[in-house]
């Protein structure tokens, strides 16, 4: 089975814990890296967590709960490497794997119940890439975050 880094805010707290059972009873080793109750925190901290553990090869993929799952995605997104999707359905999450080689899933727990998320992760985790013409795409990607980090230090040289 898969290592998996996991990290949500406040909101998305009682669902991590929902999904960490899911996922270490499915076998899976689990590197949660928080929140760990229900007290205020700020998500870009937790997705840069999980994110960071991606990209640095800690875990080959990642799991990320807040509210809606956009902010998390959006803070993921910024780690190079990182291809993060919000995902609501087991349609959607299949298809960021199939399509987009997803390696990090953003689930909204104001709007998904502790069912569907063990569902819809269990599907993004079982779904593999599907190659071919999405691989250009996706490759296109990766040139992105390089495109970016450039622009990022020519802004600082100046």
């Amino acid at each position: 089975m898969a290592v998996i880094a996991l990290g949500a805010d406040h909101a998305g707290f009682e669902l991590k814990q929902t999904l960490k059972a899911r996922l270490t009873e499915r076998g899976h080793r689990v590197i949660d890296f928080g929140t760990h109750s229900t007290e205020s925190v700020d998500y870009p901290d937790f997705a840069a967590a999980v994110a960071g553990a991606v990209q640095e090869g800690g875990a080959p993929r990642g799991v990320l709960v807040c509210g809606s799952g956009i902010g998390m995605a959006i803070a993921a997104n910024k780690v190079a490497g990182v291809r993060a999707a919000v995902a609501g359905d087991v349609a959607t999450a299949r298809l960021s794997r199939q399509h987009n080689d997803t390696n990090v899933l953003a689930i909204g727990a104001r709007a998904t119940s502790g069912e569907a998320a063990i569902l819809i992760v269990d599907a993004w985790l079982e779904t593999p890439f599907e190659g071919g013409r999405h691989a250009r795409r996706v490759s296109k990607l990766a040139g992105l975050d390089g495109a970016r980090k450039e622009k990022a230090l020519d802004a600082a040289a100046r």
